[in-house]
């Protein structure tokens, strides 16, 4: 979280908004209507393969892009992640270039 906050401040005109897991996260998405989430897949309660579903069953969330970004790197989990509504898939160790390009790309559709 640390590193993504980091990331973020660098990208002229973002900010970020964060959250310990996927039930507050949702929440905040609901509250804020944010032009981009960047979701962990391995989250405490709800993970983020659930959490990315229903953001895309709810009304006032399921335009916001969603990137993924998870330790679980082998081709069927990005695959799942990929099914499951993410529009890019991030691996860690993050690389920080792939990342900005991911937002910046989310961003631009």
């Amino acid at each position: 979280l640390e590193l993504m906050e980091l990331i973020v401040s660098g990208i002229r005109g973002m900010s970020i908004i964060s959250a310990h897991n996927a039930e507050l996260g949702m929440e905040l998405a609901k509250a804020k209507n944010p032009d981009l989430i960047i979701l962990d897949i391995n989250l405490p309660g709800m993970n983020g393969i659930e959490a990315v579903k229903n953001l895309h069953e709810c009304e006032s969330t399921n335009k916001i892009p969603v990137l993924a970004i998870s330790a679980a790197a082998t081709e069927k989990d990005i695959e799942k992640g990929l099914e499951a509504g993410f529009l890019r898939y991030l691996t860690k160790p993050v690389q920080v270039p792939q990342v900005i390009n991911a937002i910046e790309s989310a961003l631009a559709d």
